[in-house]
């Protein structure tokens, strides 16, 4: 059991160094001499886990991915304030970015020209923002005059400038940043009735549930890396 558990902590320090790597230097420019070192690690272990540099790279989009999963959550059909989730929610992704190296590296990877990839993150969460506002739509919670495409758009893009201004100065991170853009985002996107009801500032409620990560993360220690969101959670 110990040389499993030793395994599965090889496999979690190779993809959180690979993340930092990639994040601080590109896919191309990484190298997996760089990576092992960062892990602490030998070649052969690297291989003997993922085979060559692409492969980490796709467990690190991969793990990214569902992390942001757990970040968004299903669509709820019948969510009672379904703009207040979504502004909940894109408080929890900023602040994730901030501290979580393998989200970020995932959403570094989407747009890194270097990198082809199956998986897109920046894709992943629009889909959840154009549903959700779907949603809020369908209960009569956005302004008549919203063209539904146009407000996906605005947000998907904004959110995405905060994670690329936040990699040199992670106070684009913070609630401080996100929630001047939802004070002037709810009054154009919100139907007047349920408008005053909104917290810019995001009301505790996101979906996230810090204890839950991918199966792998779970048995590979990912409480330790939840402890240390937890503990960022002013950012």
């Amino acid at each position: 059991m110990a040389k499993q558990d030793r395994a599965v902590r090889t496999r979690r320090e190779l993809i959180r160094s690979a993340a930092e790597v990639f994040d601080r230097a590109g896919f191309a420019d990484s190298s997996v001499t760089q990576i092992c070192a960062r892990a602490g690690v030998s070649h052969g272990a690297l291989h003997f886990h993922f085979g060559n540099k692409r492969a980490l790279g796709e467990a690190v989009e991969s793990a990214a991915a569902q992390t942001l999963l757990y970040i968004t959550g299903n669509v709820p059909l019948r969510h009672p304030a379904p703009l207040q989730l979504l502004v909940d929610t894109s408080h929890t992704l900023a602040q994730r970015l901030s501290c979580d190296p393998v989200l970020r590296a995932g959403f570094g990877l989407g747009s890194d020209a270097t990198w082809q990839g199956g998986v897109n993150l920046w894709q992943q969460w629009q889909d959840w923002v154009q549903l959700m506002l779907t949603v809020a739509r369908d209960q009569g919670s956005l302004a008549a005059d919203v063209v539904l495409d146009d407000a996906v758009s605005a947000i998907t893009a904004v959110i995405a400038g905060l994670e690329v201004l936040g990699r040199s100065d992670a106070h684009w991170h913070s609630r401080q940043v996100v929630t001047p853009f939802w004070r002037l985002m709810l009054p154009q996107l919100s139907a007047e009735a349920v408008r005053a009801q909104i917290d810019a500032t995001g009301s505790g409620a996101a979906p996230l549930r810090k204890r839950e990560w991918p199966l792998d993360e779970v048995r590979a220690g990912g409480k330790d890396m939840a402890r240390t969101c937890d503990a960022l959670s002013g950012c």
